[in-house]
This record gives structure tokens, sequence and C-alpha cells, in this order.
């Protein structure tokens, strides 16, 4: 079995101006390079979608330019159907078709095949997600359904991807950098957009059902009919259980999604989506590395110590209306409801809790585009009024050696608040056609944010017990808003090629947990939005009948960090961190001949804390006499950061067995810091996957795959906190087997 550990040394004061220097020599090289010939990437498919299946309607001028045949539609940009060579940014599309094949176990066996993505797998459904920013439970991302955001502004979770189902998607689109302006708060690192399927055009069915090592166990079903000539039906369920690769770590997922389409008349059509999931997960702990190297199964959580148990439901509708054959008018009524209960299994070692978290939204996405002789304006509204709720209590826990088997309420309660908040957000978005080789794009948003909180504690309620602290704000109105411009164009040549460009101003309000679950800070409710400055350049095209290819380069400031420092006695937070993340994305994709294919994606990242304070403590026996003070990372690289990541798959469908296609699969994720102080490093993993289908009839598949090939032992995250010597490592799943049986009718 083979090892991936990571290894300390001393950060050089210098390095980052060498190092930068280094980078842009780099990116030089490759800007002359491209420059000179065609690059060497591209995208994860060629396969134009059904119009009704992703919005309501296509854009006028893609509806002109789509006799082109091999470009891609992509819906996230506008919430309609338009083609990528139309778009001034790095989009990446994979279709049904892909996800079928791939039949994604967990979101990032699909997701990490693009190009500048990275998703971790955290032992079960959860996970941390990098594009272009650090490994990270940050706000930065955001994530859609039908281009509806799954989640409420201040209520981002990490492992938002698990409310989704994925492997039944129609396809999933991911926007690497700020999104549009359609698109506001959270959308810095990148946006996903999975879209839903719509219903057929006669009865038709599906049925996989797979299993696999660690008690894997799947069935995903899938129907739908027209009901007559104007309107369909369509649902799909998938049930998910599996004992978990680990010791006490099982998890069942249940997901159902429902959705209805048709035409209204000749010139309205509407579609309406349900979708629900329940996920029900055992608390997976992080291990040091003695247990990590041999006893990577063990899990320090036992029973119901770190458990989570989330309920999410939303309720999508669309209706868009042709007013002329120049204008669309488009409403988009939601409502979404979560539950949330979960012990948080970062904080069961030093302040265990168990806490509730609920969550009504009932919102609205108004859209009226109007088309030019050369080009479209598309102004818009979106509304979202959120009513939520959070209670946390106190617990205790028993231990049993360094497992953790039960656990008791104190009684006291920590947190007992409710957050109502109201946002309207106005946006314009205009694209112009100034030369048949020319697009140019602009678009300003405005997000306006009124949350009112009220502490339901009595103020009786103490705020602290010795050294620990549960401070709570008074009640109170707090109010946020922002200013987004966006810029972009798009330069056609030689055919099939483009070059584009763009920058785009991105943000994040601080979540209603930073503000309101304030721990031990002093003056969390002062704190402000994050901001991001956002440029990139980007190549596009086909280098033959047979690959396409994208090159992308991209430089993004982030601004008003939240960080934390010491203020007397009293710790503080403030926007005062600055980062800097610069890299380039390269994928391809084409075939060499009839039997063999393949697809590459490749990321070269450089990210650095450009101003960066933070707490840094350390305690006996580490430190002798203990220290608590703040410092500066000015200068340092970005914690958790990988500098580099790949996938590379080949596929081979020989002539000789009719219905066989076998792919290889290489993972690659680089090295990167564990912490602040750049001094110690986890070296980063190789990973191998085989994956076999084999159409024993035109309707039905064998499906198999081998995850971790060689049975290599890596680790999904690893981190340690800043002054603390000890590394936590979580272990990624070993060599898996799955065997599935997919039946079309």
């Amino acid at each position: 079995m083979n090892l991936n550990h990571t290894h300390t040394g001393a950060n050089v004061s210098g390095q980052t101006a060498t190092s930068r220097a280094a980078f842009f020599n780099r990116l030089s090289g490759l800007t002359l390079a491209i420059s000179l010939a065609y690059p060497i990437t591209a995208i994860a498919e060629q396969e134009s979608v059904n119009a009704q299946g992703e919005s309501a309607v296509i854009s006028s001028q893609s509806k002109q330019q789509e006799q082109a045949g091999g470009d891609i539609m992509v819906v996230t940009a506008t919430r309609e159907s338009k083609l990528r060579s139309e778009l001034a940014e790095s989009v990446s599309v994979q279709d049904k078709q892909e996800i079928e094949a791939v039949s994604p176990s967990h979101p990032a066996e699909l997701l990490n095949r693009v190009a500048g993505v990275h998703i971790n797998n955290l032992g079960g459904e959860g996970h941390m997600t990098s594009i272009r920013q650090p490994i990270s439970t940050s706000g930065v991302y955001l994530f859609l359904e039908d281009g509806v955001p799954t989640r409420p502004t201040g209520f981002f979770n990490h492992n938002g991807l698990y409310e989704v189902n994925i492997p039944q998607a129609q396809r999933v689109e991911v926007t690497k950098g700020p999104g549009s302006a359609l698109y506001g708060s959270d959308a810095i690192g990148g946006v996903i957009n999975s879209v839903t399927q719509a219903s057929p055009d006669e009865p038709s069915g599906r049925i996989n059902l797979e299993g696999g090592s660690h008690g894997w166990k799947r069935g995903l079903f899938s129907g739908g009919t027209d009901i007559n000539q104007d309107h369909g039906v369509s649902f799909q369920l998938n049930l998910t259980d599996s004992d978990g690769y680990r010791d006490e770590s099982a998890y069942q997922r249940y997901s159902m999604t429902g959705r209805l389409d048709g035409y209204l008349s000749a010139t309205t059509q509407y579609k309406l989506v349900a979708a629900y999931t329940d996920v029900d997960q055992s608390g997976v702990s992080s291990l040091e590395e003695d247990d990590y190297k041999n006893n990577p199964k063990k899990n320090k959580y036992h029973g119901d110590i770190g458990k989570r148990d989330v309920g999410a439901f939303r309720l999508t509708g669309e209706i868009a209306t042709e007013l002329s054959d120049v204008e669309l008018l488009t409403f988009t009524p939601f409502y979404r409801h979560n539950n949330t209960e979960m012990m948080p299994s970062w904080m069961v070692t030093y302040d265990p809790n168990i806490r509730k978290t609920q969550f009504q939204s009932f919102g609205l996405l108004s859209k009226y585009r109007y088309d030019l002789t050369q080009g479209e304006i598309i102004a818009g509204v979106d509304i979202d009024h959120t009513i939520s709720d959070y209670v946390e209590k106190q617990i205790t826990v028993t231990k049993v050696g360094d497992i953790y088997t039960d656990y008791a309420e104190t009684g006291r309660t920590h947190y007992d608040y409710d957050a109502d908040q109201t946002s309207i957000s106005p946006y314009l978005h205009g694209e112009w056609l100034p030369h048949d080789d020319w697009r140019l794009v602009a678009g300003l948003r405005y997000d306006y944010f009124r949350i009112d909180y009220s502490d339901n504690l009595d103020p009786s309620v103490p705020e602290r017990e010795g050294r620990k602290a549960w401070l709570r704000p008074d009640s109170q109105t707090l109010n946020f808003n922002h200013l987004s411009p966006k810029l972009g164009a798009v330069y056609s040549y030689s055919g099939a090629q483009q070059v584009y460009a763009n920058y785009r101003n991105a943000f994040r309000i601080p979540s209603i947990g930073q503000l309101f679950r304030s721990g031990s800070t002093v003056n969390t409710t002062d704190l402000k939005p994050v901001e991001s400055d956002s440029f990139e350049i980007g190549f596009r095209g086909e280098l033959s009948n047979s690959f396409d290819y994208d090159v992308t380069l991209y430089h993004m400031l982030v601004k008003n960090k939240v960080v934390s420092y010491i203020d007397g006695g009293d710790r503080k937070t403030t926007n005062a961190g600055k980062t800097e993340h610069q890299g380039i994305e390269l994928s391809l994709f084409g075939e060499f001949n009839r039997q063999w294919s393949m697809n590459a994606a490749f990321t070269y990242s450089q990210q650095t804390y450009d101003e960066y304070q933070y707490i840094f403590s350390c305690y006996p026996p580490a430190c002798v006499p203990p220290v608590v003070e703040t410092r500066n990372y000015a200068g340092y690289d970005v914690g958790k950061a990988p500098d580099t990541i790949g996938n590379l798959a080949f596929q081979y469908q020989p002539d000789y067995v009719q219905g066989l296609a076998l792919e290889l699969e290489w993972e690659h994720l680089g090295e990167y810091y564990t912490d602040e102080t750049n001094t110690s490093k986890y070296d980063g993993h190789d990973l191998l996957n085989f994956r076999l289908n084999y159409d024993i009839t035109p309707d039905i598949t064998v499906r198999g795959r081998i995850m971790n090939l060689a049975d290599t032992r890596y680790s999904t995250y690893t981190s340690n906190q800043v002054g603390n010597p000890n590394i936590s490592y979580r272990p990624g799943a070993p060599r898996s087997f799955y065997l599935g049986l997919d039946a079309k009718f």
C-alpha cells in the first residue's frame, strides 16, 4: 500500500517575491505559446441540449447560430440556453451521458474531472470545495438547481452538494470564478448548477441497481411520460445506503425529484420542479499520523457522536412568455424548507454541542429580455425572504480511551435566536455585437440585505463559564449592500476558435452564524462583506475535427476577508484580510480514432496572503510559557491550497466487442501547506480509477468500477491548528469495487 504524508520545514521569508516572479514567467511563456499555436485543452463533452430541458426559451441569437452544430449549450449565465461560444467566461458542461458513464457515488467522482475543480470526500456524503480558492468550508461558492440557489445567502453549507441529486441530473455546469450579473452573494470561487431532467416526449423509464464495497447499496429509479401534446411529467428517486469505509461511519440518503413541463399557449412555456433530499450521516473523525498510517479505518466518533440529519425541500416554478418576437418575460417563484440537526464534529473535543438550524424561503426571480438588432438587454430583480431559527444546546460526551461513545445534554442552552433576512437584487446585463466576430458583455448588480435578529434567551442566562464564552449580540437589525460590475468580451476567429476575457467583481455577506453565533468574539455584528476582483482571459475552440480545448488564465484578489486579533483581553474580528489567487486551467477532450478517446484537465495555481492577521495560540508542552498573540502571515502561501490539480482519462471502445467501453482515470492533487504558518505540508496524492460499461442490449448495461485501483493511502483533507504541531488527516477510501445493472425501458 502506498503512503502519502506530510513533512515539515521552515518558511523562507523571501519566497513570495521569487515564487510570484517565477509564476508570472511561467504564465508569460504559456501565453506566448498560446498566441503562437493552438493550445491543448478542452471541455468535457459535445452534446447540445433540448431547449425545453434546460430553460423555457433559447435566446434568439443562439437560435440563429445553433445551426452551426457542434457548439455546446450552457444555461447558467443568463438562465437561458446560450451557445458556449457566446460566453465571456470559463464554463464546463458535463452531460447526462457522462454522468451515467461515471455513475458517481459522490459528487467528487464527477466534478473532479473538470479543470480547476477539486471536491473532496469527507467520509460519507459530505465534502469541501476548491475552485480558485483553498480547500475550505468558506461560503465562496454558489450551488444552484435549475439556476436557483439551493440555499439563501448567509446559510452556506460546505456540504451543500449533498442536498442535490447529482447522479440523476440532466447535466451539471461549472462556472469558474465569479458568476454573471444574474448571481449575487457567494459566487466568488465558482458556481455549480445542477439541471434537472425534463419530461420525455413518450413514456420511458430507467432503473439502476448497484452494490459495492463497504456495504454500498444504491437504487436509482426514474421515469416520465407525455401527458398530452402540450404537457409532460418526470420523476427521479435516489435511495442510497452505505456502511462507510471507516468504523461506525454509515450513512443513508433519500432523494426525490418531480418535474412538470409544458406549454400554456403558443408563446408561454412553464416548468414546475419539486425536490426533496434527506441525509442521515454518522460522524467521522480526523486521525493523527500514527492512526492514519497504521489504522485508517479507525473512527473516534461512535454512535450519535458527530451525527448529521438533513432534510431539504425545494419547490420551483418557471413561466416564460414571449411578449413579442424580441421580448421575453420570465418569472421563477421558489420555496425552500430546510432542517439540519447536527453535532458539529470539529467541536466535540473542546465545545461539544448539538444544534438545530431551520429556515424557510419565499422568493421570486423575475427577468425581462429584449433582443436588439445586434445584441440583447436583460433586466431583472431577485427577491428572497428567509425566516430562520437556530438553537444550540450544551452536551457532555463520554470517552472510552480515545473513542467518543455517547453524550448527554446538560440542560444549558448556548443560543436560541431568530434571524429573518430579506434581499432585493436588481440587475442589468447587456450584450452587444459590434461585428460578426465580436461580442461585448457588461453587467451591473445591486444587492441589498436586511437581517432582523432576535435573541430569544433570557438575559439571565450567563454568557461565560470559566474560560469558555458563548457571547450573544443584542437583538438588532443589520443592513448590507453591494454593487457588482461585470465586463467581458469574446472574439471569434478561424471558424471555431474564440478568445474571451472578463473582469468581475463579486462578494459575500457574513453568514448568519458568523454574525450571531459569536462564541468568544465580542464584535461579530461589525463584520462587512468580503469582496473580490477577478480578471480572466481564455482561449477555446477546436484543434481539429476530433479535439476541443480550453485554456484559461486568471488573477483574483479577495479583500475584506474576516480575520481575528487580540485587543487587550478581547478576541475581535474585522475585515482586513487580503489574499491573491492566480493560475492557469487547461482542458482537452477528443477522439484519437473510433476506438480511443480521452479527456484531460490540469490546473496550476499560486495562492498567497497579501495581508492576513491570525490569532496564534500555543500552549504547553509545545510552548512554555503559553503564547496567545496576533500575527500576520502576509507573504505566506495560503493554507490548504493545492498548487496543482489534474485529471486524465483514456477511454477504449474495442471494435471486436460491440457495446464495451473501458476507462482508466488518473486523479492528481498537488502538495499544500496545512496551516497559515507554512511549516507543515501535505505531499499530495495520485489515484487510479477503472470503469467498465458493457451494453448487453441497447437497453441493458452492466456498469462496474474500481476506485483507487492501486489501494493508495491518502488523505482527503490534511490540516493543523496554528501553534499545534499535530497534523490531522481525513483518510480517503481504500480500493473499492462497485457493480451495477442499468435498464432502460
